[in-house]
């Protein structure tokens, strides 16, 4: 997909426009552009004109520069906008939490002009004392570029999946593929991936490394041969592709799939057994004679397991749950009956009320819960008071039209710097449903972070807390909370916790879902929607659900409107 790639062009669009000193309001515009281009689950290369100006924040001017560039892979404003500045500039602006005003500083006070010497210099400890640079500061912008080494390393899930899931229809539409599935950790559903593993049966496996090594996704061919090809995309992803024989094709799935740990595990049972297990199948030690591999679930089947889900597969006690048939029923996409994060054109959303019942009525749900901002988020057009409550009126007029189908009246209610929240309770005693949440103050100290979230937690008319740590993969790591004592105060206090589904979030993470599982804890998967489109992010929350072990009856959002609205209720 192109959008990740044009969206980092329009915000640093917008970062060359701030070092420049332009108008404020054309710099938000190609940053809201950035955002909402990075939250359309379609891919822009293949949206027709009509329907990106479609996109809020996206008009004729900026959909022509979309098209612009998808045609010819150059936008002709962004290159000479670069030559404005020092080529420099725009390569240190990659670090995280490095703003334009401070990369002009240093680029002007110290001739900065790449990463490798802005880390030197950090290193150094020769960044402090220049205006508004503290030893805090060059530890900040020392993490900031480590995370852009990692960035190298391994992508996000949500810049991945996409991918894969293009190049799998690339194939299906245009080889002889009989069998076609992702493997490794992208069929996991890890937060992050290196690579991306995908594994085919065909007849003619010749001609589908043909087509493979020539999709529209390839940059460069680093290795082509009879049933196995090896490609680099043009974001820098290495995608592996190997034909199996269909008799081995379950055999292969559950290798590639693994991980190495778990497949270790499998190997150890199988040699206990007088088996031998490979991506080839499944074999008598003793003779040699192979007894299965066709299907991925005769691995687990003759070695005596059920049949572990892919999600699990981190020897992280999925073994020891199958021996013992204590497997979890991992939840479902299908298991979810709403979603209870829903921002609306009455603060940063983009979709009237109608508009996103329908969408929802579309997904199969039940209901919906509007969880517009608090007033003191201003660059999210936060919500006063009296705003809240006549949105609150209105929900409950329409609520009274509709069938089989309920809003919910609530908000996301910003947690302050001091622990207090954004409205009074009398104010939230009146809703549905509280989301609280941090969006200022990421490096306050771990005491006072988890304090902020603590105090939430505990305040009576708070239901969930949403995405718990703040992280941003491969932007912004989670700020410092003592997670320990977070879950202890939600398991206290009753108050669910949010897996935000946003790609780019995935918070709370599958580790932490895990235990928040094992405490008791009630959960519920949100997408934090401001588009209609990022309803199909849900997938991404259900997927680190289910490597989190989540069943259904720990997910609050698969219960009826009428059971759950009496678990948001902490009867104060």
């Amino acid at each position: 997909m192109k959008n990740p790639e044009i969206a980092r062009i329009f915000n640093e669009i917008a970062d060359i426009l701030e070092i420049k000193g332009e108008n404020l309001f054309r710099i938000r515009a190609y940053r809201r552009a950035a955002q909402n281009i990075d939250g359309f689950s379609k891919d822009v290369a293949e949206t027709p004109e009509k329907e990106l100006t479609e996109i809020p924040g996206i008009g004729h001017d900026l959909a022509g520069k979309i098209i612009e560039y998808v045609n010819t892979g150059h936008l002709e404003f962004y290159e000479d906008l670069k030559k404005e500045v020092p080529s420099g500039l725009v390569e240190i602006l990659s670090v995280p939490g490095l703003g334009p005003k401070t990369a002009k500083l240093l680029f002007e006070k110290l001739k900065i002009k790449d990463i490798n010497a802005l880390e030197r210099l950090a290193k150094e400890g020769k960044l402090k004392g220049l205006p508004g640079i503290q030893a805090k500061t060059e530890e900040n912008i020392l993490k900031g570029i480590e995370m852009v080494k990692r960035r190298s390393e391994r992508l996000p899930l949500g810049r991945v999946l996409p991918l894969a899931e293009e190049i799998l229809r690339k194939l299906k539409e245009t080889a002889p593929v009989k069998e076609l599935c992702v493997a490794g950790s992208l069929r996991r559903w890890k937060d992050t991936i290196k690579d991306i593993d995908i594994l085919a049966t065909s007849r003619d496996a010749k001609k589908v490394m043909g087509v493979f090594v020539h999709l529209p996704q390839v940059k460069d061919v680093l290795a082509q041969g009879p049933t196995k090809s090896s490609i680099v995309t043009h974001e820098g992803i290495q995608v592996d592709l190997r034909v199996v024989e269909e008799d081995s094709f379950g055999a292969a799935l559950a290798y590639f799939t693994g991980s190495k740990n778990h497949n270790i595990r499998l190997r150890e049972l199988a040699i206990k057994k007088g088996l031998k297990i490979n991506e080839y199948g499944i074999f008598k030690t003793a003779t040699g004679e192979k007894i299965g591999g066709r299907n991925e679930e005769d691995v687990y089947k003759i070695l005596g397991l059920p049949f572990i889900e892919p999600e699990i597969r981190e020897d992280n006690g999925e073994i020891e749950a199958a021996v013992s048939g204590k497997l979890p029923e991992l939840v479902t996409i299908k298991d979810i009956k709403g979603d209870l994060h829903v921002h609306t054109k009455w603060s940063d959303g983009s979709h009237s009320f109608e508009e996103l019942i329908a969408a929802a009525k579309k997904k199969g749900y039940g209901y919906i819960a509007i969880t517009d901002h608090s007033k003191g988020l201003g660059v999210a057009r936060g919500m006063s008071i009296e705003q809240l409550m006549k949105q609150n009126k209105e929900i409950k007029a329409i609520n009274k039209t509709l069938k089989n189908f309920k809003l919910l009246s609530g908000t996301e209610v910003d947690i302050r710097s001091d622990g207090t929240l954004d409205y009074p309770d009398d104010v939230l005693s009146g809703l549905d449903i509280v989301i609280a949440s941090i969006h200022s103050g990421f490096r306050q100290g771990r005491e006072q972070l988890t304090k902020r979230l603590v105090s939430a937690m505990e305040n009576p008319y708070v239901s969930v807390i949403a995405h718990p740590t703040g992280r941003l993969i491969g932007e912004r790591d989670a700020y410092e909370v003592d997670m320990e004592k977070f879950l202890k105060t939600a398991k206290e206090t009753g108050t669910a916790i949010e897996i935000n589904a946003y790609p780019l979030r995935l918070d709370l993470s599958d580790i932490y879902a895990k235990k928040a599982k094992e405490m008791g804890i009630p959960i519920v998967i949100n997408t934090d929607t401001h588009l209609i489109l990022q309803f199909d992010y849900m997938a991404y929350g259900v997927g680190i659900a289910r490597r989190g072990w989540l069943e259904s009856k720990d997910v609050l959002n698969t219960y009826d409107y009428a059971v759950l609205l009496t678990h948001l209720k902490k009867n104060p």
